[in-house]
C-alpha cells in the first residue's frame, strides 16, 4: 500500500486546498496518471500517481491540507480489472434502420429529450401555408419543442428564462412564467423575491489575493497618476499589418506587445519605477520582467514575461498567449508567477473606462490599460474624433517621485502614439542626424 501525500510546492507554502479528484475511489489508475488537482496560495497544480493500482481516497474535495498530509492510498498489489467490452443492445441494427426511415418532417428523439410514454409514431406538424413561416429559435437554445415555439413566436429572450428541465433545458412552464413576469428575472435556481443566502469557503488563491491586496494598500504610499493616449497609429498599424504578421509569426498582433515594449523602454529611462524596497535598500533591475494580470474563474493571476526588452513583438504576443492559456487551464508553474519587476493590467477588456490599479508587491508600480473610447479631441485647432484610452500608473511614492512617475507615463504615451519609436526608442530621423 502506497501513501499519496501532499508534495512540497514552495519554500513559503505550508498548506494547499484539494480542489477536486480526477479519479474516483476504487478506480484503477496507471502510473503518472493525474488523479487530483490541488491549489496553493499562488497556483493550481496536478497530482500524479506514483504507482499503478487501485485508488483509495482519504481526503475530501475542499479540504485544506498541510504539506505531507496523506491524500489517498494506492493498492499496488491489487489485480487490474479486465476491460469490459461494449456491445450494442439487441436489435440495435433494427432500431437504426427504423430511424433512418423516419420522414424528414418527423422529429427523431435525441438523448437530450425525455422518452415519451406514448408508443405511437410521432405525427408530423402541419406544413406552413404559403404566407406563413414557422417560428424558429436558435439551435443553441436547449428547450422542448413547445417551449421553443413559444420563445420564437413571442420573441422571448432565452436569457430571461430560468430553466427547470434536466441539464438546463427550458420547459413550457418556464417560458410562461417569464411571460407572466416581464422584465423580472430571478437569480439562477431561485424564485422571484428570493432571500436566499449562500456560504462558500474561500479558496487558498482567493485568501492570498485578499491578503496581498490589503498588505499593498497598508504598506505602500500608493498614489495614481493619469494620462490618455491616442490609439490611432497603433490601430492603423494593426489594421495594415495584422494579416502579414499572423502569416509570418502564427499569432495575432495585439495591443499588449505595444504596451509591453513601450514600458520596457520607459523603465530603462526611469529605473526607480522598475525597482522595489528591500528593508533599508533599493533593489534596481537592469531588465524588464513584466507581469501580465490575467483574470481566471478562480481569481486573478499575474504570470511574468521575462526580459521583455530583449523580445520581439511576435515573441511577446506568443508569450502572452502561452501564459494566458496556462492561467485559464490552471497549468502555471510557480516560477512563472514569481520575480516580476513591473505589472500591466488591462481592465479595458471588461469595459472599464478608468480605474486605480493596486500595486503588485514587492513591485513599486503598475500600469492600468482601459477601454478604447472614441472622443472628440482638439487637434491643430480642429475638433476631430479619435480612439482614446486612459492610462493609470499607480506607484509607491516612497521610491518613485512625482517627476519620475509622470515622466514615465508621458514617455509611454509618446511611444504608443508614435510606434516607430519602439524600434530605437528615438525618432528615426533624429537618430539618422545624430540629434
Amino acid at each position: 500500500m502506497i501513501e499519496i501525500k501532499v508534495p512540497t510546492v514552495g519554500e513559503s507554502i505550508s498548506e494547499v486546498t484539494l480542489l477536486k479528484w480526477i479519479k474516483n475511489d476504487g478506480e484503477w489508475i496507471e502510473r503518472d496518471e493525474v488523479i487530483a488537482e490541488l491549489e496553493s496560495e499562488k497556483a493550481t497544480f496536478e497530482l500524479n500517481a506514483e504507482q499503478a493500482g487501485l485508488l483509495k481516497i482519504i481526503a475530501k474535495e475542499g479540504d485544506t491540507l498541510t504539506i505531507g498530509d496523506v491524500l489517498a492510498h494506492i493498492d499496488e498489489s491489487a489485480e487490474k480489472p479486465a476491460e469490459e467490452e461494449s456491445h450494442p443492445a439487441n436489435g440495435g441494427t433494427e432500431v437504426k434502420s427504423q430511424n433512418e426511415e423516419v420522414s424528414t418532417n418527423e422529429k427523431v428523439p435525441t438523448s437530450e429529450e425525455p422518452p415519451t410514454t406514448n408508443q405511437q409514431p410521432p405525427t408530423a406538424p402541419p406544413p406552413p401555408t404559403a404566407n406563413q413561416q414557422p417560428p424558429t429559435v436558435s439551435p443553441d437554445v436547449k428547450a422542448t419543442p413547445v417551449a421553443a415555439a413559444i420563445i420564437a413566436d413571442k420573441k422571448v429572450d432565452p436569457k430571461n428564462i430560468t430553466p427547470s428541465g434536466a441539464s438546463g433545458k427550458i420547459m413550457k412552464q418556464d417560458v410562461l412564467e417569464a411571460l407572466s413576469h416581464p422584465g423580472k428575472k430571478a437569480f439562477d435556481g431561485q424564485e422571484l423575491n428570493s432571500r436566499n443566502v449562500r456560504k462558500e469557503k474561500m479558496t487558498s488563491l482567493r485568501k492570498t489575493i485578499s491578503r496581498r491586496l490589503v498588505e499593498s494598500k497598508n504598506t505602500t504610499a500608493m498614489l495614481t497618476t493619469f494620462n490618455e493616449v491616442d490609439m490611432t497609429c497603433i490601430m492603423e498599424t494593426r489594421k495594415q499589418f495584422k494579416d502579414k504578421f499572423k502569416e509570418s509569426h502564427g499569432v495575432n498582433l495585439g495591443f499588449m506587445s505595444f504596451f509591453a515594449k513601450a514600458c520596457s523602454i520607459a523603465l530603462q529611462e526611469w529605473p526607480a519605477v522598475n525597482a522595489y524596497i528591500d528593508g533599508d535598500e533599493l533593489i534596481y533591475h537592469d531588465y524588464a520582467d513584466i507581469s501580465i494580470a490575467v483574470s481566471t474563474p478562480r481569481g486573478l493571476t499575474v504570470p511574468v514575461i521575462r526580459n521583455v526588452e530583449s523580445l520581439s513583438m511576435a515573441d511577446i504576443e506568443k508569450k502572452v498567449i502561452e501564459l494566458a492559456g496556462k492561467a485559464r487551464d490552471n497549468k502555471l508553474a510557480m516560477e512563472e508567477l514569481q520575480g516580476g519587476t513591473f505589472t500591466i493590467t488591462n481592465g479595458g477588456v471588461f469595459g472599464s473606462l478608468m480605474s486605480t490599479p493596486i500595486i503588485n508587491l514587492p513591485q513599486s508600480a503598475i500600469l492600468g490599460m482601459h477601454k478604447i473610447q472614441e472622443r472628440p479631441m482638439a487637434v491643430n485647432g480642429q475638433v476631430v474624433i479619435r480612439p482614446m484610452m486612459y492610462l493609470a500608473l499607480s506607484y509607491d511614492h516612497r521610491i518613485v517621485d512625482g517627476r519620475e512617475s509622470v515622466s514615465f507615463l508621458v514617455r509611454v504615451k509618446e511611444l504608443l502614439e508614435n510606434p516607430e519609436l519602439l524600434l530605437f526608442g528615438k525618432d528615426p530621423l533624429k537618430t539618422l542626424l545624430e540629434l
